[in-house]
Order: structure tokens, then sequence, then C-alpha cells
């Protein structure tokens, strides 16, 4: 019996800062026509499995308008397809999910009906193309009651994961969230194989009992030593784009040759954007048109330069305008002789004639959005409109819906541009 897939939506995504300000993570544009969660969905129709619950919470919409009846990724049929599942067991506003295990524990009103031998517990806003089909063969050869896909990471990022021991066998003997040190490489990749008994039984145990409501806080650790975990390793293209700096070094993975991120052979599936006009026609490319190491979407219009940066569709660059180390969504337009170098902008974005965005240098944080880890990028919200012959410094953050009145003529560095409508 396949497992059941029980795909993880919710969360805010706050560390991507004003990307996430009217749409949740996983909904987030990458790499031109995709969404971050096309990642995971591909993942598990290229592994043959049939039934998909994604848990979704945070500014929903948009994500579930993608995910539509599932039909992209070939979920449509009598015995398979993919269900929205929002919190509800709670009886106020406030009772969203706690946690990854509280989570799994409210959907299971939609598990149960499906009488699973086992459940597939994955993350939707991660960047990565695995063959889960190798982790439940090594699940069922092995025994275990719970696999946990691991991969090897640097020493100083250990207290950004789950870490993870092993045994000569590969059965996990410690497990420990976010240590400030660790002498283990493998790390968790939020990546869960149950055998469903033992499923029911940790989540009664911990989220049920009020003794935790997360798998890697709470309910692995409490699993030691009573039930057999194995750690599935894994060595390909993983990234969690939870910073506004390792979404956009994702992305620009997504152009440069030999780091593992080849989407061009992922077989990565996508619903094409509702709000387009009908179908894209070609890009069009002006006589004066450069471009090198670029990734240009259909429908876009390119009259000026573009170098290593990654254009979503109906992009607009005129003539006499450079793009450089940019990430540009759906329908943002730059003009005449504007610059944007080291900046992500959001869709519908206007940047007008003359324009200077210069991201860069980190010297002067963003207070405000400390947090993001912009790296000296620039960040723009959706439907920003900047008036012309304004000067951008890094670490600026500019709010979606900001209008020409928000704009002084110089922006300093570390500055957080305000939409002058409520959010």
């Amino acid at each position: 019996m396949k497992p059941l897939v029980m795909l993880l939506a919710g969360g805010g995504g706050t560390r991507l800062g004003v990307l996430v300000q009217n749409r949740s993570k996983p909904a987030v544009p990458f790499a031109g026509n995709y969404r971050i969660i096309d990642m995971a969905l591909s993942n598990v129709m290229r592994a043959g499995l049939d039934w998909v619950g994604v848990l979704t919470q945070y500014k929903p919409l948009s994500l579930m308008s993608h995910i539509g009846t599932g039909e992209p990724w070939n979920f449509l049929g009598n015995r398979r397809g993919v269900r929205i599942l929002p919190p509800r067991t709670g009886r106020a506003a406030s009772d969203w999910y706690r946690g990854t295990a509280d989570a799994i524990w409210q959907s299971m009103d939609f598990m149960e009906p499906h009488q699973p031998q086992r459940v597939l517990i994955l993350s939707a806003d991660h960047i990565y193309q695995m063959d889960y089909r190798k982790m439940i063969r090594q699940h069922e050869e092995s025994g275990a009651d719970v696999s946990v896909a691991v991969m090897e990471v640097s020493s100083k990022d250990s207290s950004r994961f789950g870490m993870v021991w092993t045994d000569s066998d590969s059965f996990i003997r410690r497990f420990e969230e976010k240590p400030a040190a660790a002498d283990t490489r493998l790390a968790s990749m939020g990546i869960y194989l149950f055998e469903w008994p033992c499923l029911l039984q940790a989540l009664a145990d911990t989220v049920g009992q009020g003794h935790g409501t997360d798998f890697g806080q709470d309910v692995l650790p409490a699993l030691l030593g009573h039930k057999r975990l194995l750690a599935h390793r894994f060595d390909g293209y993983w990234r969690d784009v939870g910073t506004v700096s390792s979404y956009f070094q994702s992305s620009m993975d997504s152009i440069m040759a030999g780091n593992g991120l080849a989407l061009n052979s992922w077989e990565v599936c996508t619903r094409e954007d509702a709000l387009l006009d009908g179908d894209l026609p070609p890009s069009y490319f002006g006589s004066r048109a450069r471009l090198a190491q670029a990734r240009i979407s259909g429908g876009c219009r390119i009259d000026g330069s573009v170098q290593r940066s990654v254009l979503s569709p109906q992009v607009q660059v005129a003539e006499g305008a450079r793009v450089e180390d940019a990430v540009l969504m759906h329908g943002a337009s730059i003009g005449p002789g504007a610059v944007v170098r080291r900046a992500i902008v959001d869709k519908d974005v206007r940047i007008g004639p003359g324009v200077k965005i210069e991201g860069g240098s980190d010297k002067v944080p963003n207070v405000e959005y400390g947090k993001c880890d912009l790296d000296g990028l620039v960040l723009i919200g959706k439907g920003v409109r900047i008036p012309p012959q304004v000067q951008i410094g890094a670490n600026v953050v500019i709010e979606a819906g900001a209008d020409e009145s928000r704009f002084p003529g110089q922006v300093p560095a570390g500055t957080t541009v305000r939409s002058a409508r409520p959010d």
C-alpha cells in the first residue's frame, strides 16, 4: 500500500519579509514559472503516490488557487487526489496549528478514512528533487517504525537544523533540535515516514497529552529508545529557502550550472498563473537587448541588458535599462535607463526611468527586517510604484503597495519604505 502524503504548507515564512506580505511562503514564485510548493508536489507526482493532504494556514488564498484540483500534478481520479486542509479542531479563531506535530494531529479526520499503512510527512517550502521511493524501500527493508531523511551540512549550520546521530546500521541513537554545536554533520530535512500505528500513538502521547507540538522538538526525541528510527541519507540539491538571502541564492542556483539545481531535467510541474491574459506569446528581444546567464519566462519584452537574473512571465526591461543579479516576478516593468542590481522585485512593480537600485554592501543593516538576512539585497513588495530618478541603497525594503508619494529623491541604505495604504 502506498503511503498517504501530508504536506505541511501553513508556515508564514516571516523571514521572507514583504514576499509573504500577501501570500504564504509555499506560494512565493520561484525560478520564473514556478512556486516553491511545486517542488514537493512534483516530487510526490514522480514517486507515483496517490493521495495528498495539504495543510494550509497563513494567508492561503493564492496557494489554494494554485493547487486547485491538483490536475497539473496528475492528482485527479476516483482513487487519487489532493485536499486542502485548514486548521479546524479548535473553537477559537486563534486555534491555529501550534507546530508540525499539532498540524498532523488536527488532520486525523482526513487520514483515518484512508486507513493508511504509512504516512509520509513533507514540508512545502524546500527546493529539492528527491525520489521518495528509495526512502520507502529502505524503510520497508529495515523494519523501521519511523524513517527520517537526513543530509550532511557544515558544522557551522548545526544550529539551524535538527541534528542526528546514528549507529553503523543508520538507526538513530540521538536527535537534538538546533543545538548550539554538534559533533555530527547529519541534519534532518523535515521529511518523515511513519508506520501508521506508530504515528497514532506518538501524537496521542505528545500532542494529545500536552507534552509537545513539534516533530523535531518533541515527537522524535520521545520515540528514541522505544521505536526503531532510521536515517535515510540524501545527497542531492536541497535548500530551505527560509530567508531572503537563501531564497535569492537558490534562485541564482537555478541559472548557474553544476550546483545540482537542474530544473530543466527535474520535470517540475506547475499551474499557469490565472491572472495572466490567456496563452503567453514568445518573449521578444529587441535589437539592443543583451543577455547573459538569465532565465527568461514567456511573454517578456527585453530591450535592455539582463545578466545573472531570473525573470518571470511578462516582465519588461526597457531600452538602456540594466538588470544584474536580480529576481523579477510577474509583470514587473523596468523603465528606460533604470538600473536594478542585487534586488528581488515582486509582481506588478513599476520602476520608473532613470531609477538606480544598487544592492550590494551589507554595512548598513535594515533593523526592522534584520531577521530576514537581506545580505545587502533590495527587497521590493508587490504592486510598488517607484517614480523616475530615485536612488535606492542596499538593504532597503519597500513594502507592498507603496506608490510614488512614498519616495524621496534618495532612499538611503537600510531604510524601510512603507505603503500608504493599510496592510
